[in-house]
């Protein structure tokens, strides 16, 4: 083999490659098995790393709560308002004596129907009458002493023109005169007022009615209570020709609570039909415990169907129409702030809203203030919800969306 001369330069570990190649060969061998190792590191870490990022991702979607919402509904304009009502007699009295005795007898009993001076009972005074006897027969024995007097002090008139008698007797005589007409007026005086006493012996109805109670029955023993003890009620009495309907209207509705609204009472026993009513007055004041306005409705009862004492339902007509929001129960929030509501506002986020209410629908309930009609409110809202809050709003499907 002839030796050209010419020299190759060494490798990097001092020794010179031959023309077989066979040290370039191994360094390419150990790239190779490094590029290999590194991919297979690579594609083990990268799905780990996804996953991480991934469960990462789900666990802040979960820590925003999903919400379902509506929007308020808008009610009907409030035209009539109903209301329970409580019905009274027009007039209701009870009827008591006036005078003590025993009772002689009754002419009317519970139901019957009375006009005024009817004569519903009679009393037995014997005191009173043994009295009233006794001072007829004093004012006749007044009247004849008075008689008397007056002849006396006329003669004595006649006398002392002849000086046959002093002035000072014509005098007495005069004065005795006087004394007796007094106590003659002061007999008669006594004769009125036992026979006033006697009079009362008759009860008679005060007015046109019906009667409710009778207390009282033959030979019991009547105490008008002149002596300091307890007073017998005799009759119970009630004009029911016109009925008189008190309705408690809430606060938020007294501001048209007016006399002169025309108003119509319902009762279970009368189904279908409505009684027509006027309300008449009120009582000018909020009752500070109930927070309502106390209000009279007349309605007229000629035929005799409604009762006093009968629960009724009362439907006051208002003179505008009163927009009202309508929200499911299930919308509310009860809390030491009050009454609220969550709502979605813009880049879905909560808020609390309070709101005042009004009518109570049983499963819906009347919001008066605190909502507008194009507000986003939360259906069933978590216990935790608070102001600016971020949530996500569902979908009519169940997925997650955005508020409208």
């Amino acid at each position: 083999m002839i030796d050209s001369g010419e020299s190759r330069p060494p490798s990097r570990s001092g020794e010179y490659r031959d023309s077989g190649g066979h040290p370039r060969q191994g360094v390419l061998a150990g790239v190779v098995v490094l590029g290999v190792a590194a991919t297979l590191v690579v594609a083990g870490i990268v799905p780990r790393l996804k996953a991480k990022a991934a469960l990462l991702k789900e666990t802040r979607d979960l820590a925003i709560p999903t919400v379902s919402v509506i929007h308020p509904k808008l009610g009907a304009l409030q035209t009539e308002i109903v209301l329970p009502g409580n019905i009274q007699a027009f007039s209701n009295s009870p009827i008591y004596a006036r005078t003590n005795g025993y009772l002689k007898k009754w002419y009317v009993d519970i139901g019957a129907r009375v006009k005024a001076g009817q004569l519903l009972a009679e009393i037995e005074t014997p005191e009173v009458d043994q009295q009233l006897d006794q001072a007829r027969a004093d004012l006749k024995t007044a009247q004849a002493n008075y008689r008397l007097a007056g002849i006396t002090a006329e003669r004595y008139q006649g006398l002392l023109k002849s000086d046959s008698v002093s002035k000072q007797d014509v005098d007495n005589a005069s004065g005795d005169l006087d004394a007796r007409k007094a106590m003659v007026a002061s007999a008669e005086s006594n004769v009125k007022r036992l026979e006033q006493l006697q009079s009362f012996e008759k009860i008679y109805a005060p007015f046109d009615g019906v009667i409710t109670a009778r207390n009282t029955d033959i030979g019991h023993l009547i105490d008008s209570g002149a002596a300091g003890g307890a007073a017998t009620e005799l009759f119970h009495m009630a004009a029911i020709h016109k009925l008189r309907v008190y309705v408690n209207v809430p606060q938020q509705y007294s501001q048209f609570a007016r006399p002169g609204l025309t108003a119509d009472v319902t009762l279970l026993e009368f189904p279908g039909r409505r009684f027509k009513g006027t309300l008449v007055r009120t009582a000018n004041s909020i009752d500070v415990a109930t927070r309502t306005l106390l209000t009279e409705v007349d309605v007229d009862n000629a035929r005799g169907e409604l009762l006093p004492g009968a629960y009724a339902e009362v439907r006051l007509q208002a003179p505008a129409g009163i927009p009202a929001l309508i929200l499911p129960v299930s919308t509310l929030i009860f809390r030491s702030e009050g009454l609220q509501v969550g709502t979605v506002q813009k880049g879905n986020r909560a808020a609390l809203n309070s709101i005042t209410v009004g009518r109570d629908l049983g499963t819906e309930v009347e919001v008066l203030s605190g909502l507008t009609p194009d507000a986003v409110v939360i259906v069933n809202p978590p216990d935790s919800l608070i102001s600016g809050e971020t949530v996500r709003v569902a979908t009519d499907q169940g997925t997650p969306g955005a508020a409208q």
